[in-house]
């Protein structure tokens, strides 16, 4: 099996290509090849025990799907986007990135069924979001639920979820979008996503430095660890894609919290003085932003399928703990 990661050298590119490098394996066959890229180079499993090749790509132009896809890749794990407050930032980019790109890489898996007459169709990931969503919510958003997302961020996804059930309808390439909760919790610096604080205000006061929380206690939200992100891509790659039928994109399950809760689950862990580097600082853009995604989701399609998260967000504080500062 030949694997394809775009958008390896992200946080969870990264641990998915841990994850692969450990098993060798991916959905029972053996990993003869992977082949990582980025907008920068990533950095290359430890102890692999298959090749694997780095590269450094923009996939908004116009030469880099053809490229991607001429080795034929079996399996395809399509995670770059430019994330929700970039998106929103910058009009041209998020839609360059999360929608070009993503439509050029399709077009690419295309063609290149065409030149083989066929006989070419790939296993496609796609890592969408629960920002496709829009309010007004629902008590629990239930898995038939309309897209009418109220981002630019949650519309680009929103319409690579149709392209993708498109193409897999038509045959071009066996295609399976999971709409991601929060990844939370995230290691490494912040980055541009609005949703980042829900990271920050657990990871900065465990390294015993000042968070900033835009937004008020009572904001309710839906997370997921990067370990389940993981386990719900591999489970994706695994996965008997005709149980899907038409509809390709499934809302992934996680842990339904508010902010209040989130610290209230780091004070029983890490005591008082880790809540105390919590700082409110109200950030309308922010909240504005914030105010328009789903709070609570009742995914029970993935779960049937077989899709787990993590129990309590104090498991996902727990899993952070052990997987980022050792234990």
């Amino acid at each position: 099996m030949k694997a394809l990661i775009i958008g390896a050298a992200g946080m969870i590119g990264r641990k998915l290509t841990q994850r692969l490098a450990r098993d060798g394996r991916l959905a029972g066959r053996a990993i003869a090849h992977a082949h990582l890229v980025d907008i920068v180079a990533p950095q290359p499993p430890a102890n692999a025990a298959f090749p694997v090749a780095l590269d450094a790509f923009d996939i908004a132009a116009p030469y880099v799907a053809p490229k991607l896809i001429a080795p034929r890749p079996d399996i395809i794990f399509l995670l770059a986007s430019v994330v929700s407050g970039e998106a929103e930032a910058d009009f041209d980019k998020g839609y360059a990135i999360n929608l070009g790109g993503t439509h050029a890489l399709f077009e690419a898996i295309r063609r290149e069924q065409a030149l083989s007459g066929g006989a070419y169709r790939p296993r496609l990931v796609f890592t969408s979001s629960i920002a496709v969503f829009g309010a007004p919510f629902p008590e629990k958003i239930g898995d038939e639920f309309i897209a009418a997302p109220l981002t630019s961020y949650g519309t680009q996804k929103a319409i690579c979820d149709l392209l993708l059930a498109d193409y897999s309808r038509r045959g071009f390439f066996d295609g399976i979008g999971l709409r991601l909760p929060t990844i939370c919790v995230r290691p490494g610096a912040p980055n541009k996503a609005a949703s980042g604080f829900f990271s920050g205000i657990i990871r900065e006061p465990l390294a015993g430095k000042e968070a900033i929380l835009p937004v008020g206690d009572e904001v309710r939200h839906w997370h997921a660890s990067p370990r389940a992100a993981v386990e719900f891509l591999v489970r994706a790659a695994e996965l008997d894609l005709a149980l899907l039928g038409p509809r390709r994109s499934l809302n992934m399950p996680g842990v339904s919290v508010t902010v209040g809760e989130q610290i209230e689950a780091l004070r029983e862990i890490a005591g008082e003085k880790a809540v105390k580097l919590i700082r409110p600082q109200p950030d309308e853009t922010i909240a504005r932003i914030v105010a328009g995604w789903p709070r609570n989701l009742d995914p029970a399609r993935a779960r049937e399928l077989g899709f787990r998260a993590d129990a309590t967000f104090s498991a996902i504080i727990e899993a952070y703990i052990e997987d980022e500062l050792n234990g």
